[in-house]
């Protein structure tokens, strides 16, 4: 069983723009909505040999350049540029290296729950906020998906858990449905992992557990919001927060009996991560119900 805690401090990972230095200066953009990353113009770069044209013609004087028109690429010895330059955020303390970016290591792993162990781990020290932040998809009894932002609290070989208020939109779209998919993106790593499943409520013991370790502010608001209804001012919810301050000026805090957590118990479990010109590399993981071995399939991107 894995609790996830907000870390201290991180530093994100700069991988979107900034110049990695490869031969000289660099200057790194984006065409079209693709990147050229150093994976890309390692691969060009193998194309011309020093001092030479790659359309045959005689050596030059070492500014000799290939150009690759179709990506609107120039590539030259002692500067890389790329055409319609965007600017992108740079984060000066780390470059990834094209190693980094092109490492299809992962798609040979054979147990999920490792690898996203792995990987939350990794974005826990290059995300700038909430590693464990996610997108939870649910359905509204029209069939009409929804989808909304929520922490991850935990998770292990049982599945993925997350805490709310059952009588939200959440809450009662998962009560009445017993399905959702969620959906992990760390920007700072270029990668993504989907989960899909059966969603089971979590035990009364883990949701007071998870609930006493709240800060008392937080314990407080889950009394005075009637989350996801609508409501008349701020002013309206700040009296009920002053309320149940009132109602609890010490000691502990009761679990409303209307706040728990819910736990996906994953039947697919996708990891994704980028790749240059859209090449990206996709393993999915299936299995018909918990407790079943998983089996593994590499998809196109």
């Amino acid at each position: 069983r894995v609790l996830v805690e907000k870390p201290v401090a991180r530093r994100a990972l700069g991988v979107f723009g900034g110049p990695e230095r490869v031969a000289g200066k660099r200057r790194v953009g984006v065409d079209n909505g693709d990147r050229a990353d150093g994976g890309f113009v390692e691969a060009a770069a193998r194309h011309a040999a020093p001092g030479k044209r790659r359309d045959g013609g005689k050596q030059g004087s070492g500014l000799e350049r290939l150009r690759e028109t179709s990506n609107c690429v120039q590539l030259e010895t002692h500067q890389t540029t790329i055409a319609h330059t965007r600017q992108m955020p740079h984060f000066p303390d780390r470059i990834m290296t094209p190693a980094e970016l092109t490492n299809t290591d992962f798609t040979t792993r054979e147990d999920p729950f490792a690898l996203f162990a792995d990987w939350l781990g990794e974005a826990e020290k290059s995300e700038i906020n909430d590693p464990t932040a996610l997108s939870l998809a649910t359905v509204d009894e029209d069939g009409l998906p929804n989808v909304r932002m929520v922490l991850l609290k935990e998770f292990d070989e049982r599945g993925f858990v997350f805490y709310t208020n059952f009588e939200s939109q959440k809450g009662t779209e998962i009560l009445a449905t017993k399905k959702a998919a969620m959906c992990f993106h760390w920007k700072s790593l270029r990668r993504q992992v989907r989960v899909r499943g059966p969603v089971s409520i979590v035990s009364d013991a883990e949701a007071d557990d998870y609930y006493a370790s709240r800060a008392r502010g937080s314990r407080i608001g889950a009394w005075a919001s009637k989350q996801s209804r609508p409501l008349e001012s701020r002013f309206a919810l700040e009296k009920e927060v002053a309320r149940y301050t009132a109602k609890y000026p010490v000691g502990e805090i009761p679990r409303p009996p209307y706040w728990s957590g819910f736990r996906i118990a994953p039947v697919y479990i996708e990891f994704w991560k980028d790749g240059a010109f859209r090449l990206h590399d996709r393993i999915i993981f299936r299995r018909a119900e918990e407790g079943e071995a998983w089996t593994k399939t590499r998809f196109y991107p």
